[in-house]
Order: structure tokens, then sequence, then C-alpha cells
């Protein structure tokens, strides 16, 4: 059984004598429910330690660390002192976006390919940054691989220890007014259903915000690409004699006719995205997803249509034919995708408008 303050339960048992022991019952029952669901969204609250250095909350300083990535991380290894979970964060930010802070200089010099790592590098750092900011806001102690690793050992060697403090035990409590014995084992039951449908949802909600990351991240590098590098998808050939290599772009002019609807599409891709990492709303997420969808399939369309390739730039013609076809197909496919993902989207948004509707007349 479980142990609860008795000022918790207060109004029940301020108004247990008005009431029929059914109504006690589920009072308890909803009560109890209540609690436990708290104790178990603030649980990896409670192991950050509640000292600072800094006049900030441990989670928000947690945050702060990633915001500018190793930068941000210095600032507050130096500046916080005293508490070891946001210090622990900080050389985790220093590590992580340094060493990809460096890679990319490294690499970004290398011809040719070195534009590719680079987006690469970029990719990997925004996703990064999501998640690690997410987490830490959370109050959780993400490990990146072998970056938490170091980071301990960082904080090691200044002098702190790096796991985090036991949380003080939590003031005695009095036993709370229990149930009939006959509902124990299904009152228990159903708290743990209760709990177990919140925990679900928290983490049904990580996930959603890291694909939006991934999302944002993908629409980002389409966006820069298609506007700056896409001459580089092409045929390239070799001259031995002069040491030189050349290359033929796949896409021709008509390119130009198709961007506006292109780069519409990514930044209403991007903004759609941010708004449900910020506001977690089931029918504006679905309304969202349908307008992205939307916009994806006539930019696919459109795409088609307008059809900017030319692969007669490569040599073999029966090669060429075959690549001609092989994308004609594939951005079918594509659009048939989008056509039937759009469909699926607009009768689920239509189905929870429809509940709403009829929960609020029935609250009403």
């Amino acid at each position: 059984m479980y142990n609860y303050r008795k000022s918790d339960f207060a109004a029940t048992e301020v108004t247990s004598m008005e009431l029929s022991p059914e109504e006690r019952r589920k009072i308890y029952e909803e009560e109890k429910a209540r609690l436990e669901a708290r104790e178990q969204l603030e649980q990896e609250r409670r192991r950050m330690s509640p000292e600072m250095t800094l006049n900030i909350a441990p989670n928000v300083a947690g945050l702060l660390c990633y915001l500018f990535g190793w930068v941000t991380g210095i600032i507050f290894l130096v500046l916080e002192q005293k508490n070891k979970w946001v210090r622990y964060h900080a050389a985790q930010s220093i590590v992580v976006f340094g060493t990809l802070w460096v890679a990319g200089m490294i690499l970004g010099w290398i011809p040719f390919i070195g534009v590719a790592f680079s987006v690469i590098i970029g990719l990997v750092g925004f996703i990064l940054w999501i998640v690690l900011m997410v987490k830490a806001y959370n109050g959780e102690r993400y490990k990146v691989a072998w970056a938490g690793d170091i980071a301990e050992q960082m904080v090691v060697s200044s002098g702190t220890i790096p796991d985090y403090q036991k949380p003080p035990a939590p003031p005695e409590r009095k036993e709370a007014p229990q149930p009939p014995p006959s509902a124990g084992i299904d009152l228990d039951e159903r708290i743990n259903k209760r709990v177990d449908d919140f925990l679900r949802r928290r983490n049904r909600r990580e996930g959603r915000i890291t694909a939006s990351a991934f999302a944002i991240a993908w629409s980002i590098v389409l966006l820069v690409f298609f506007n700056f590098f896409y001459q580089y998808a092409a045929y390239y050939t070799y001259d031995t004699t002069l040491g030189t290599l050349s290359r033929e772009s796949f896409f021709t002019n008509k390119i130009g006719d198709w961007l506006p609807i292109l780069n519409t599409t990514l930044a209403i891709s991007i903004i759609s995205h941010i708004v449900m990492i910020i506001l977690d709303r089931d029918i504006l997420r679905q309304a969202l997803h349908v307008i992205i969808d939307g916009f994806g399939l006539a930019t696919v369309i459109t795409l088609l249509v307008v059809f900017p390739f030319d692969f007669n730039v490569i040599p073999n013609s029966v090669v060429a034919a075959a690549t001609n076809t092989g994308v004609t197909v594939v951005l079918i496919c594509i659009a048939v995708g989008f056509g039937i993902s759009l469909l699926v989207r607009v009768i689920k948004l239509l189905v929870s408008i429809v509940r709403a509707v009829v929960k609020s007349a029935d609250a009403a």
C-alpha cells in the first residue's frame, strides 16, 4: 500500500461525513491516481541537486548549456560550481559540439565532397542540439555515446562528483484512510494503468519531438541543396590528360519554375514542425500534417509536370533512358504516397474534430 500525507487528503476527510461510501471510494481513487501521476512526472527532476551557484532552475540551466553549443557549455562549466548535473551537461555540450565544429572545419576543406561532409555534420549537429535541449529541460541526464563518458571525466577532474546526489528522503507521511479491502487490488490496477498511460503519453511526446527535429533538419538540407548545390547532381568525367574533373548537371534551367513551390513547401514544413514542438495539441498537429502533405503532393506533381531533368548527358543512351524512366516512376510513387497519406490524415482530422465537438456538447 502507498502512504500519503494527511494534507493531501484533507478535502476528502472534511467531506467524508457527508458522502456515501461509493462516493468516498471514488474520490479516494481519483486523488490517489493524481498524486501517483504527479510523483512519476517529478521523478526525473528530483535527481537534480537543488544547490546552484547561479540563480536559475537546474533544468533551464541544462537547456542553456546547449543553446549556443560549446560556447554556452564553457560559460556554464565555469560559472556553475555547485550543481554537478548542470556541469555534466555543460561538459557534454563542449565535447559534442566542439568535436562537430572542429570536424566540420577540417572536412570542409576536402575538395568536392567537403561540402557533403559539412552538410552531414550540420544535420547531425542540429538533431543532437534539439534532442539534448529537450532532454535537459525534462530533467534527464542523457548521455551521448562516447561524449557522455568524456563529460563525466571532465567533471571528476574539476573536483566534483559525477553521479547524482541521492534525493533527500521525503518527509514522513501518515497513512491515509484505506478503501475497503475487497477493492484494494482493483484500485492498484487502476492506478497502475493510469500511471502507465501517463508515461506512455510522455514517451510519445518525446518521440514526436525527435521526429519533428529530423523533419526540420531534412527540410533545411533540401532547401540548401536545391537552391545552391543542385548543379552537383551531375554526370562527372575525369580527363586523365589534363587531370581535371568536369561535370554535366542533370538539371536544366526549368528548375527555376519548380523552386518557388519547393521553397514554400519546405518553409511551411519547418514552421509547422517548430509549432508542433512548442504546442503539442492533437487536432493542431493533425491539421499541420494535412497542410504539409498537401503541399508535398503539390510539389511532387509540379516536379512531374515541369520535369527539369536532362539525363542525356549520360553517354550511354540505354542508361540515360533507364534513369529517366526510373526517376519518373519514383516520383509517381512518391506522389501516390503523399496522396494516400493526405487522405488518411484528412479523415483522422475530421474524426477528431467531430469527437471534440461531441465531447464539448456533452460537457455543456
